[in-house]
Parts: C-alpha cells; structure tokens; sequence
C-alpha cells in the first residue's frame, strides 16, 4: 500500500487544528487504499499551535509535528517539513484548510497514471480585489521575465512524487522561492482547477508587505531581469544626458552662456539621481541574496520532532 503525507505548515493557527484533524480524518475516510500520515510544521508559532499539534499526536499517532526554533516563514516550514518526510508522495496544503480537499481523489488519480507533479489553480478566488489583482500582475511579471513557466493561480497546493521531493531538497538555499522551484524542476505535471473556500477560523498571515516581499523574492530568484532593465536603462538615460550635453555646448558656442536653465537642471539631476538609487537598489537585492547564500547556514533548526530533541531523533 503506498504512503501519502500530506504536509501542513502553521503559524498561529491553533484555532484551526481542530477543523485540520477533522478534515484528515475525511481524506483517510474517502481514500482508503493508501497508507495516510500528516505532518504539521509549527513555524514559530506564538499562540498555543504547538499545544494543540502536541494533542493531536498524543490522540493519534498519524499526525506528527515538527516544532521550528523560530518563526522561519513558509517557505523554510515546507523546506523542513521535506526532509522529515519518507512518502512515496506528498500533498502540501494551508493549515487554514481553505484548499479544499474533494479534489485529493482527482490528483491521486493523475498521481497513478504517471504525473509527478499534479498542482491545484484557482480558478475562483474569495480573496480581496486588491489581493487579487496584485496577485494576477505578479504573475503576469513573473512569467515575462524568466524563461520557467509559472501556471497562473498556481500556489503550494499539489501532490509532489517522491522524485520531486528528494530533487527539492537538494536545493538549500535559504532565499527560496517554492513556486519557481517547482517549475525549474520540471518532471511530468498536470494542472487541477479549484475553487478556494472561505477561511473559517482565524485571519490571514499574508498581508501587504509579506505578500511584497514575497514577490520581490520571486523574482530576483529566478530571474536576472531586472538587472539588464537597469543596464539598459542606464544605457538609454547616459545617451540622453550626451546628447543633451552635446546641445548645450553647441548653443553656448553658438549663442553664448545663458543663466537660465535651473528648472532643467534640477529635474535632470533629480531624474538621474532617482535612475541610480533604483539601479543601485535592484543591484543590491541580489547582492543580498549571495550574502546571505555565501555564509552557508543551515536553512532551519529545530526544537523537537514529535516531541524528542534532535539528538533524541538521531539516536
């Protein structure tokens, strides 16, 4: 019988434990030919998450825990959650239980015919206007500037065969960005259209600034666009700037030294300065990435695995 984890990073989240288990418990009930086991991943939480993971395994031992040192982010909780996994596949879903879990029967089903990667797309979103949108242009950028597909809508939601996986977390590095991983990858993938559900309990990790980070990351990690952007656009900006100097000194020769001109002057250098702090600025996203990938640390610890110390795990 084959093994399935199905994956849950969680921060603060106590108050959806209760609908997790629940919900696990539908998914063993209506996918009986498989070996079901669940992984949550406690991420730092500040609330009583971790009481409630600990009550869970206590009550039934299928559903483990790893506890994170610190609140690590996302994208770090499923880095770790991978490598405490032994499956022959993996469904990665939100501890929010917005993903909704009636289309389990459909990925396992194109998991059995030889899909290795089968991600679920939102073809309906409850999110805000705003969210959403920003979301949509996202991708839109995020597709026009690196030569991976990224499917639109496309989130962490999937079932993953273990030859993903185990290709997964050979890349350690701790600027990550999951969704382009899983289209850098490659290996056979199927697209499955959901509609998301409503979140029931608690609120939203994802604001505007995490969400900004996130994109920002997406990007810079995948792609090395905005650094030819910024080429460019010094190029085009210095050939404006010769040949206005050029004018310049042919209407100073031509009709002598004038005074006027401030205006112009100002905004130039303004315009030029602002040109420079944003190429300098793009330049420095990606010299914040080999920094911090050059000093070479571990991308997580951890605090206990079902409840035993690191040590105790590997005795």
């Amino acid at each position: 019988m084959k093994k399935i984890t199905i994956l849950l990073p969680a921060f603060n989240e106590e108050e959806s434990i209760c609908l997790i288990e629940n919900s696990m418990n539908r998914v063993t009930q209506q996918n009986p030919n498989y070996l079901w086991s669940f992984l949550l991943v406690n991420d730092g939480s500040t609330d009583n998450t971790l009481q409630e993971m600990v009550r869970l395994h206590t009550k039934d031992n299928r559903f483990s825990y790893l506890d994170l040192s610190r609140n690590y982010g996302k994208e770090i909780a499923m880095m770790a959650g991978f490598d405490y996994i032994d499956s022959d596949a993996v469904i990665i879903m939100d501890a929010d239980m917005q993903h909704p879990i009636e289309i389990i029967p459909e990925m396992l089903s194109h998991w059995e015919k030889g899909y290795d990667d089968i991600y679920a797309y939102r073809k309906i979103s409850k999110e805000k206007w705003f969210k959403r949108n920003s979301s949509k242009l996202y991708y839109r950028l995020l597709q026009k500037m690196t030569k991976l597909h990224v499917p639109k809508g496309a989130g962490d939601f999937r079932l993953l065969d273990r030859t993903c996986i185990e290709a997964l977390k050979q890349m350690r590095e701790t600027e990550r960005n999951t969704k382009g991983m899983y289209s850098w990858i490659g290996f056979k993938k199927k697209g499955i259209p959901y509609v998301q559900g409503k979140r029931l309990n608690g609120s939203s990790k994802w604001g505007f600034i995490p969400l900004l980070n996130l994109a920002i990351n997406g990007i810079t990690s995948f792609t090395t666009v905005p650094l030819r952007i910024a080429s460019v656009l010094g190029i085009a900006v210095s050939t404006v700037a010769f040949a206005y100097l050029s004018y310049i000194i042919f209407t100073t020769l031509v009709f002598g030294e004038r005074l006027r001109g401030y205006p112009t002057i100002m905004v130039t250098i303004l315009f030029l300065g602002g040109v420079q702090l944003i190429s300098l600025g793009i330049i420095g996203e990606y010299l914040g990435k080999v920094f911090n990938e050059s000093k070479r640390r571990p991308g997580y610890f951890i605090n206990s695995f079902n409840g035993k110390s690191p040590k105790e795990n590997n005795r």
